[in-house]
């Protein structure tokens, strides 16, 4: 199956859907091609001719942003930024950009040009909890070109249970999340916009993700593991671009999070999550005033937690949550409550929370 993505990406990209799309008018747009590098040029190479190279209209803040206006007769194009430096061309790493024609704004990219397969996860870093009395330990990704496009920043994904996301040899009966190869794959579909991921190792998941425990949890977490990450990593800080996603007791303290704490999450991704054991979720969904945060809630069935997220979702409803904006819920046949189950769905929470179309009804430019 990821053999026919990767072809079919590959024939986008070279343009063998050339004709198919053309539109009755011409459509413009501007995209500005930021890089740190200022004693380097940057050109556009293009579908319409790979060869050729097209200048820039503008270049501003000191050589680091190159502005460039294209032009099309179908609702997109494939392009990819080039460095020229002392006669030399060196082609952006990555698969073939694409650029949505039908989207208003400027479309900003952020090129690097050291090759990378996909991103890096970082060294587990373990820090002191005077909250908890107890150390967190962290796992970290962060995306390609991160250290080399020094110019950019990142929305943050905080995920608990964080050793069973990256590493088939930690995860619980060795079937890891497989974080990375998602986001990976989603970058080069287009579908995503690029993000950091903070995996928060649980100690004693039952007593940290359940009431009352999941409130000294939470206010460690808030208090001491992201003011870490915004110190140590390019994010950005703002609760529209800070989601938190669990599964089973993970989705439990990530909706508590959310819902406790909207001014540090925008999001909350709750997968199989077991509503009113040992928690008043739903209660106080109903007996509050709505949280200014987007839900994504989903389970399988039968099990799975199918009815209390459903119940959970329906109380979202109830209290004003607008089902496609900011609440989303789904139910998978047969699916079932295991981290293989979470890993194949992943990629919908993660489009809910930064996909170019979640984004542009967010009113950010894709």
């Amino acid at each position: 199956m990821l053999q026919q993505i990767e072809v079919a990406l590959s024939a986008q990209s070279t343009g063998l859907t050339e004709g198919f799309y053309n539109t009755s008018k011409i459509l413009t747009r501007q995209l500005h091609v930021h890089y740190p590098e200022n004693v380097c040029s940057i050109a556009l190479r293009t579908e319409f001719d790979w060869d050729r190279d097209l200048e820039p209209v503008e270049v501003l803040d000191g050589g680091r942003t190159s502005v460039f206006s294209l032009e099309a007769s179908k609702p997109f194009l494939y392009f990819k930024p080039v460095l020229r430096s002392g006669g030399r061309i060196t082609w952006a790493a990555g698969s073939n950009e694409l650029l949505l024609m039908t989207n208003a704004g400027h479309h900003h990219v952020y090129p690097h040009f050291q090759a990378e397969e996909g991103g890096s996860i970082l060294p587990l870093i373990e820090i002191e909890s005077s909250v908890l009395g107890r150390k967190h330990a962290l796992r970290i990704y962060i995306p390609p070109g991160y250290s080399e496009n020094t110019l950019r920043c990142y929305p943050v994904l905080y995920m608990q249970d964080g050793k069973n996301l990256f590493f088939p040899e930690e995860a619980f009966a060795g079937n890891d999340w497989q974080v990375d190869e998602s986001l990976n794959l989603l970058d080069k579909m287009h579908s995503l916009d690029k993000a950091i991921v903070v995996g928060i190792y649980a100690q004693d998941r039952m007593q940290e993700y359940t009431q009352p425990g999941y409130e000294i949890y939470a206010r460690a977490v808030v208090e001491e593991v992201i003011p870490l990450v915004n110190d140590r990593m390019r994010t950005l800080a703002q609760p529209e671009e800070t989601m938190v996603i669990g599964s089973s007791l993970g989705g439990v303290v990530s909706f508590y999070m959310a819902w406790e704490f909207p001014e540090v999450f925008g999001l909350a991704a709750c997968l199989s999550s077991t509503f009113s054991f040992k928690d008043d979720l739903i209660e106080r969904v109903l007996s509050e005033p709505r949280r200014d945060v987007r839900l994504f809630l989903d389970s399988g069935w039968p099990e799975d937690n199918y009815e209390v997220t459903l119940s959970m979702a329906l109380a979202l409803s109830h209290c004003g949550y607008v089902y496609g904006h900011d609440l989303l819920h789904f139910a998978f046949p047969y699916a079932r409550h295991s981290e293989q189950a979470w890993a194949q769905r992943l990629h919908l929470p993660l489009q809910f929370f930064s996909g170019k179309v979640s984004m542009a009804d967010r009113g950010r430019f894709v």
